[in-house]
């Protein structure tokens, strides 16, 4: 991570929890109170080079499961506070924890899941050549109503095309997307759907 960058990671986001430290105190308590313990969500995701760490987001769904005593599917888990939380991106406040300890950058592409890591393409998996980020390129650019293919192209591109003030753009523009609750969810799904691989991958072997 460049000097500058992490420079700025560090002061933008001291001064943001100095500011925001009530939300985040309230939020805890909602949490609490909706959807009892725990409040934060853990859970590994791959960060730069694909090397692992634990990402931390306010719980925004129950533990409901069926008479197989599996999880039910995210759609039927995700209450309506959890869903006001992600609309407005506020679930993913306790990851600026992360972005102290290094572990991620304020932009950069968003961490997805640790089983996703052998179906990217060689090019798809460039995007972990920078650190993950609360927001990214392809957050500005769609968020989650994108598909997959067109969102591992933007990470790249951000990899690829970094700067300061390329940041500076992408945070503020951030905002105005979650402002206007653009892009939070693929129709018909919760959030997005699951990544099962590129169509090359599918393709029976002759």
């Amino acid at each position: 991570m460049s000097p500058v960058k992490r420079i700025f990671d560090l002061l933008a986001t001291s001064l943001g929890l100095i500011v925001i430290s009530p939300i985040i105190f309230l939020i805890a308590i909602l949490v609490r109170v909706f959807l009892g313990t725990p409040i934060l969500f853990r859970q590994q995701r791959p960060g730069f080079k694909g090397r692992p760490f634990y990402i931390y987001k306010f719980r925004t769904m129950t533990d409901a499961r069926g008479p197989d005593g599996n999880l039910l599917p995210d759609s039927a888990r995700l209450t309506r506070f959890g869903r006001f939380l992600r609309s407005l991106s506020l679930d993913e406040l306790p990851e600026l924890f992360n972005i102290l300890r290094g572990e991620m950058s304020l932009v950069g592409p968003r961490p997805l899941l640790m089983e996703y890591l052998p179906l990217y393409s060689p090019e798809q998996m460039r995007r972990h050549d920078a650190h993950p980020g609360l927001t990214g390129w392809a957050q500005i650019n769609g968020r989650n109503a994108i598909d997959w293919p067109t969102r591992f192209a933007l990470d790249v591109w951000y990899v690829d095309h970094w700067s300061f003030w390329l940041d500076i753009k992408i945070l503020f523009l951030s905002l105005w997307k979650v402002i206007r609750r653009e892009g939070v969810s693929q129709p018909g799904q919760a959030t997005t759907e699951y990544f099962t691989g590129n169509e090359e991958q599918k393709l029976p072997k002759s």
